[in-house]
């Protein structure tokens, strides 16, 4: 078991070379955690997937019942302590459950909010008298949860919640007043997890049951896709909440917040790479049996180079989502269960991956939009019918961008918790930027052996480090403590990030199947970390180019794009080949394999 001291620590990726075996891969799954995916596929299949286009007409009769049936067999438990009826799974394989849950469109997102963000707030913050009261609950489906903090005039900037908490008189009870938006599982749910200011000023986390007089919710919202769920507003008119109620601190309720969002982050990037393995293996068999010119579709070079493409995107996306899970079942094996603060020690657990779980929800609904995008465009014009699911697919997918915090706000997230975690002395940043200032002035670049497995791979992730560094040196050099206000140059410095943690997840999963397999079992991820690695570091250097422009000038510029062109030598691969590789595999099983 690792030690806590000994645990990887979040954002130290990008500063140093990582052990290997502290990377967790979907190939390292245990049989455990793969019998819990083949019963959740299972249970989708057999006794979800039947009601499927009932429950798109939002049938909540029908959806809160089926919810019901997930609780008995035990799926809805896999965060909740053994104590309070939950079966208290790691984090793998609560992943595998949200990857497998997501072919049942709205259905998914109703356990998912439940499960999630709804009842996780309990089970991190909630004294042992809530938990004995609401879990048991949860687990068994008989009460359905929802957490509501969006409302009408404050989104990504929850903070500034207008909903009001006053204690009573008799100090019994809080008053709550205000109303919260676009609330998953309003219609149907009994328990509310709502985020209030009390006396206006103290940002706070209460309990609040249905039963409750003055709880009421809004009309349906009429939306573009997830359409078999509820969304409504959540109404507050002078609701008296128990003291007993408020879930943590009174003024805290931004550290259940945050922490219970970059959960939330995680579980939705998790569900987007089911969904788009789904969305490929819809494509292939479309692909295979629609004619054209004489023709299968995947016969043609075009549409194998978007089925490799899309495969690619996907690989990469599974990697990082394994590899953040793996972290946090690290850091949660490391504790002490006897400690008193064993609740704290968690939630630390938690934040200390923030910026990975960020990097993981803006990538995988990034992906996921790709995919079903280029799925329906295989389609063609059925794609465009109802009478596809690839339609609801694609619908479905955008709302991943926004939820849990925009993709727009998790960009500005990641550059902030690297730099907040460099100024606590977390993180040696600064000291990186000047050692490599160091190793530059004497570097000699060299060409890696283009035909051993990784090695060229190797190096070019190498290569992306280093000019990550040459980009935040840069940055903080010219706009020190200006640079939260350049937020377009915070994106880039996000990007680049987000692009070497998906390069380096890609290859150590690659490394580690070569290792373990031998290059001929391994040729596909080979191909794809080879595809991918070429293609990233495409992208890394244009994006540090632009954020070089942004901070220097004149001489200074041009020393600086030399220095960046020493670090780019290597020798590119024709990929077309390894594309066509790529897909015929796919093809032959007319599903995402690797």
């Amino acid at each position: 078991m690792m030690k806590a001291n000994n645990l990887v620590k979040g954002g130290s990726f990008l500063l140093s070379e990582v052990d290997v075996s502290t990377v967790f891969t979907p190939e390292d799954c245990t049989e455990e955690h793969l019998m819990i995916a083949n019963l959740s596929e299972s249970f989708i299949d057999q006794e979800i997937d039947p009601y499927d286009d009932v429950l798109e007409t939002q049938d909540f009769t029908l959806l809160v019942k089926l919810v019901k049936k997930a609780g008995e067999l035990g799926l809805l438990g896999a965060s909740v302590p053994e104590e309070y009826g939950g079966t208290n799974l790691d984090r793998i394989s609560s992943t595998l459950i949200s990857e497998k849950m997501i072919r049942c469109s709205s259905y998914s997102l109703t356990i998912a909010a439940h499960i999630g963000i709804g009842t996780l707030p309990i089970v991190l913050f909630g004294t042992k008298d809530q938990k004995q009261k609401y879990l048991p609950l949860s687990v068994s489906g008989e009460q359905i949860f929802a957490y509501c903090l969006t409302e009408p005039s404050s989104g990504s900037d929850a903070l500034n919640a207008k909903t009001t908490a006053v204690l009573s008189e008799d100090a019994t009870h809080y008053v709550l007043t205000g109303t919260k938006q676009f609330i998953t599982n309003a219609a149907f749910a009994d328990v509310f997890i709502v985020y209030a200011k009390v006396d206006g000023k103290h940002f706070s986390t209460f309990i609040v049951e249905k039963k409750f007089k003055g709880v009421s919710t809004g009309a349906e919202e009429k939306k573009m896709g997830i359409k078999g769920s509820s969304t409504r507003q959540l109404i507050l008119e002078d609701v008296h909440v128990p003291i007993e109620n408020v879930l943590g601190e009174v003024g805290k309720g931004h550290v259940i917040a945050f922490n219970i969002l970059n959960l939330g982050r995680y579980s939705l990037a998790a569900g987007c790479v089911g969904s788009s393995k789904w969305a490929i293996e819809l494509a292939v068999q479309y692909g295979c049996e629609r004619k054209q010119f004489n023709k299968t579709l995947t016969e043609f070079p075009l549409i194998q180079k978007k089925i490799a493409d899309m495969t690619i995107y996907t690989y990469a996306a599974e990697s990082m989502v394994f590899r953040t899970g793996g972290l946090m079942d690290s850091a949660r094996r490391s504790l002490n269960l006897n400690i008193e603060d064993h609740a704290n020690q968690v939630i630390k657990g938690i934040a200390e991956y923030a910026m990975e779980c960020s990097m993981n929800k803006v990538f995988a609904t990034e992906c996921l939009d790709y995919v079903a995008d280029e799925s329906l465009q295989i389609h063609g014009g059925y794609g465009f019918t109802q009478e596809y699911k690839i339609e609801r697919i694609y619908r479905d997918a955008r709302i991943n961008r926004i939820f849990e915090g925009t993709n727009e706000i998790n960009r500005l997230l990641i550059p902030n918790q690297l730099f907040r975690r460099a100024m606590k002395g977390e993180l040696p940043l600064m000291e990186a930027v000047k050692k490599l200032e160091q190793e530059l002035v004497t570097y000699i670049p060299s060409t890696p052996d283009e035909g051993v497995p990784l090695l060229q791979e190797k190096a070019i992730l190498n290569s992306a480090k280093k000019i990550f560094l040459m980009v935040v040196g840069k940055t903080v050099k010219q706009f020190k403590q200006q640079l939260e206000e350049q937020q377009e140059i915070i994106e880039i410095i996000a990007n680049l990030a987000i692009q070497i943690y998906a390069m380096e997840s890609v290859m150590i999963r690659t490394k580690k199947a070569i290792d373990k397999e031998g290059i001929i079992r391994a040729k596909q991820k080979w191909n794809i970390t080879a595809a991918f690695t070429q293609e990233s570091f495409a992208k890394i250097q244009h994006m540090a180019k632009d954020a070089f422009v942004m901070t220097e000038s004149g001489d200074e510029l041009k020393m600086t794009l030399a220095m960046m062109k020493k670090l780019v030598r290597y020798n590119p691969r024709n990929l077309l080949p390894v594309k066509r590789q790529i897909a015929a595999r796919i093809i032959d099983s007319k599903k995402y394999v690797v």
